[in-house]
């Protein structure tokens, strides 16, 4: 009886066990809740996962036209299929690999001069344009319209600072 149990298991494959991860512990609630919310209006053919057609069509309708290429390099920054949890797992190692909260204020002070916590609009657009440090930020720039955190015409490099490393105030 213990060989046919034997034979029987042998024929049987195992699945490959899944390393626990963390990600959910990374994220407060809220912030699972809005990517939870970023996540639904990415998948435009509701099956739970994201695919280039997904990732075409929610481009398209912010007025960008994707590559192909474009779009299999998107979906290939995944080690597998796009659901709920590989997105937020993405989004964890995305944010990780970010700079501290000190050097990115570092880096902007070096050009406020006055030690205000604030930067000119000018001089800002100034850098983006000639710099390719700015590609994320021209992007961004680029779908919005505006630069962020702008009041009276002066850049708060401080409130931008804190807004991409924790959201906003008022979550």
């Amino acid at each position: 009886m213990s060989s046919s149990r034997v034979r029987a298991k042998k024929g049987v494959k195992k699945r490959a066990q899944r390393a626990t991860s963390n990600v959910f512990a990374m994220f407060d609630q809220s912030q699972i809740q809005e990517f939870k919310e970023a996540f639904n209006m990415i998948d435009q053919n509701h099956d739970g996962f994201l695919c280039k057609e997904d990732l075409h069509d929610m481009l398209a309708s912010l007025g960008q036209e994707p590559t192909d290429a474009q779009l299999e390099a998107m979906v290939n920054e995944a080690s597998g299929p796009i659901n709920f949890t590989m997105f937020l797992t993405m989004f964890g190692e995305k944010l990780n690999g970010t700079d501290p909260e000190d050097v990115i204020k570092n880096a902007f002070q070096c050009f406020d001069e006055e030690t205000t916590g604030q930067i000119h609009e000018d001089t800002l657009r100034d850098l983006l344009c000639t710099w390719e440090i700015g590609s994320p930020m021209r992007k961004w720039m680029k779908c919005s319209g505006e630069l962020p955190s702008i009041t009276n015409g002066m850049f708060d490099y401080n409130a931008f600072v804190r807004l991409i490393k924790h959201g906003s105030k008022d979550e």
